[in-house]
């Protein structure tokens, strides 16, 4: 028996987003605290066992709420918490007192401490969204609003508190959306409509500033300014209404909506709300979208620093080995070199990228073994991030310095540079069936300085032996703010990233007279520990900048160079390739060639 079309709908869009790549040092897990628009379930068991797969949530059922998609993208568990899972909200919590048979949202909390031993994973994503039923305890009950919302805003200022007391890093707390553009709202005529949305408005403000004003850590979600986004251009987003509810009748809870009980057979992935004042399915979709754009994004842009860093790494590669040993004669020589870098991270779903370089290089030496130089170089990299969600242009400059003492037996060289970055970055955020472009550019540089070193055994045409290298480079990259202004566009932070990368290998070349193949290999380690958070804000909340988890990379892993150096029309030629080897998750090759000559 097939599924009814809106469950088919609703279970491709939850497929989708479970299958798009979540990004390397994400989250451990997802827990939720709140009310209806988060609970995944909490009242099912009390509904007749035969409709309880197609009811039990506040939304088109059996829809997913955003809640689960984040769940199922962080490995997670989105099933409510009375069924095994870690979403503990609750339809009707209010924030502070209990709501009937909700319980509320600070109980959630306390009780799900109370179970973890008091403490709170850091490298968990919390959610707290509440306080809906707290502006309908004024708007339909008559408590008084500015006693109401400040004990709705304490409360949520005690919940962030405690968990970050207890150890949570990182808290989603979205704001509640405009209640004015709900179906109930409308009903009510204009002025009530216009009442919500400044209730809405007055605890979004003062939610947000309590927390601020305290200290606390916490992500903001602007679901008030996304939603009337949607509501103010339905068709972008695949919906066609988005005033009347999707559940019949428009009086009726969504709680036991089903799909025989929509206004169309299509209304769970075409309408904007489910209820009077629940989001249906496809508005569930859009917000799991939004979130993880705002969770997401700012660690897109963490990868800037990281690229930069791989091709400083194959630069200076490039120019410490430029020389085999010491020219004969004393005097001036020159040197060019062109790369092609490839880089790619979980296997494209990070990102990807080919990096085409030049360098250019004059060395003098001493006829005894000095040898001095320096350098100027150029690359481009045109990369594209993993999951379509953008990419990004990166240019460098460079010029440098190279000193270097070549003996019989062993040699040591040193290097220093310094590049200049541009950055161009597309990012692309999808919205349910919709696709938002924001765009952005930052400068950038990269100061490096490395040592490198060996010695070679053997006699003969035949000669191998130990190898080492320390290369430090420090990067940095502009903060920035993307064009295209909404609820999903990002400012991002100053970026400021060190490594330390060592090197201990071991090398062998063959000399056969015209050419000389050579093979090196390293085992190399990454003794900084990169960015352990990456900071940015919201362009409809500027003043809230927030931190999620940085990307994580492989800080050890091994380096192989197998080449050949050769004659070519009386020219010194070098051809080879360079490929990483044991890294996790990760790839970085490279073709070189590279021509000297003497003046």
């Amino acid at each position: 028996m097939s599924a009814p079309r809106p469950l088919r709908s609703t279970l491709a869009v939850a497929l989708a987003l479970a299958a798009a790549p979540a990004l390397a040092g994400e989250f451990e897990g997802a827990v939720f605290f709140g009310d209806s628009l988060t609970d995944s379930g909490h009242f099912q068991n009390q509904l007749p066992a035969s409709v309880r797969p197609i009811t039990g949530k506040f939304t088109t059922n059996p829809a997913w709420v955003w809640a689960e998609y984040l769940a199922e993208r962080y490995d997670g568990n989105g099933f409510t918490d009375n069924q095994g899972g870690d979403n503990y909200a609750q339809g009707g919590s209010r924030v502070t007192v209990q709501n009937g048979a909700a319980e509320s949202t600070v109980s959630q909390v306390s009780r799900y401490l109370a179970a973890n031993g008091g403490a709170a994973n850091p490298d968990t994503l919390y959610a707290v969204w509440t306080g809906a039923n707290d502006i309908f305890a004024i708007a339909g009950a008559g408590a008084p609003p500015q006693q109401t919302i400040a004990t709705a805003v304490g409360g949520v200022v005690q919940i962030v508190g405690t968990l970050d007391a207890a150890g949570a890093r990182y808290i989603l707390v979205p704001t509640l959306p405009d209640m004015g553009i709900t179906p109930n709202a409308i009903a009510a005529g204009p002025a009530g409509q216009a009442a919500l949305t400044q209730l809405a408005t007055t605890y979004n403000t003062s939610m947000y500033g309590a927390l601020a004003q305290q200290g606390y850590r916490f992500i903001p979600l602007d679901t008030f300014s996304m939603l009337r986004e949607v509501v103010a251009s339905p068709a972008t987003y695949g919906l066609r209404n988005v005033t009347q509810t999707a559940c019949l009748p428009p009086t009726a809870s969504s709680l036991t909506c089903n799909p025989s009980s929509l206004a169309a057979p299509d209304a769970a992935s075409t309408y904007l709300f489910a209820d009077g004042v629940h989001p249906s399915g496809a508005a569930h979709a859009i917000l799991a979208d939004y979130a993880v754009s705002v969770l997401e994004g700012p660690q897109l842009i963490g990868i800037l620093p990281h690229s930069a860093q791989v091709i400083g790494r194959s630069r200076a590669d490039q120019v410490a080995w430029h020389l085999p040993q010491a020219p004969e004669a004393a005097g001036l020589s020159w040197w060019g070199g062109l790369r092609g870098d490839y880089q790619r991270y979980d296997h494209a779903d990070l990102y990807d990228g080919m990096a085409p370089a030049g360098l250019f290089g004059l060395d003098w030496a001493n006829g005894s073994g000095l040898v001095a130089g320096g350098f100027l170089g150029y690359g481009r990299m045109d990369a594209d991030f993993g999951g379509n969600r953008g990419d990004f242009e990166q240019a460098d400059a460079t010029f440098g310095g190279f000193l270097g003492w070549y003996g019989g037996r062993s040699w040591v060289n040193a290097q220093a540079s310094y590049s200049s970055l541009d950055y161009d970055v597309t990012r692309d955020v999808r919205m349910g069936p919709a696709m938002r472009r924001h765009a952005g550019s930052a400068d950038g540089s990269n100061t490096s300085f490395g040592v490198n070193g060996g010695y070679e055994f053997g006699e003969g045409a035949l000669r191998h032996g130990p190898i080492a290298g320390l290369l430090w480079q420090k990067i940095e990259v502009d903060g920035f703010s993307e064009d295209n202004l909404s609820s999903t566009a990002l400012s991002y932070a100053d970026q400021s990233v060190d490594s330390l990368v060592g090197s201990l290998g071991w090398q062998a070349r063959y000399d056969a007279g015209s050419w000389e193949p050579y093979l090196r290999a390293t085992w190399d380690h990454e003794f900084e520990d990169g960015q352990d958070e990456v900071f940015a804000s919201l362009q409809t909340l500027p003043d809230l900048e927030y931190a999620v988890p940085g990307v994580d990379f492989d800080g050890d892993y091994g380096t192989v160079v197998l080449g050949a150096r050769f004659d070519l029309f009386g020219l010194v030629a070098d051809a080879g390739v360079r490929a990483s080897a044991g890294q996790t998750g990760g790839s970085d090759t490279g073709l070189f060639l590279s021509l000297g000559g003497t003046f």
